[in-house]
């Protein structure tokens, strides 16, 4: 039982390898430019998607920008100023609070405590 438990393991191996080398993968070099330009477009799709919500159109409105005109400004922007735009836009803290927010309420916890249990 075990030598034929091993052979139709081994003849289902085959099989699967047979079948897995029949798959063609393509894999290539790419220039440094490609792989530029994929970034500036990345870059700039991330930064047009972001103008291109409703709240950020909303926001824009509210404080006298024309959402067109925000994206024409953003077309006429430079590689690196995009590159550096949308980085700023990935580590900026979405409604977190600082460090100093922090130390703010630690401060103000800390006088209250003190007061109240001060008598």
């Amino acid at each position: 039982m075990t030598t034929n438990f091993k052979k139709m393991t081994c003849r289902a191996l085959v099989v699967s390898l047979l079948a897995l080398s029949f798959s063609t993968a393509k894999a290539g070099m790419i220039g440094a430019d490609q792989a530029a330009a994929q970034a500036v477009q990345s870059d700039r799709a991330a930064v047009m998607s972001v103008l291109s919500r409703a709240e950020t159109t909303a926001q824009l409105q509210a404080n006298g920008v024309d959402p067109q005109a925000a994206r024409d400004r953003i077309n006429a922007m430079t590689d690196q100023e995009v590159h550096a735009l949308a980085q700023d836009m990935q580590t900026a803290p979405a409604g977190a609070m600082s460090g100093w927010g922090w130390a703010a309420v630690v401060l103000v916890v800390a006088l209250v405590w003190y007061y109240a249990y001060r008598r």
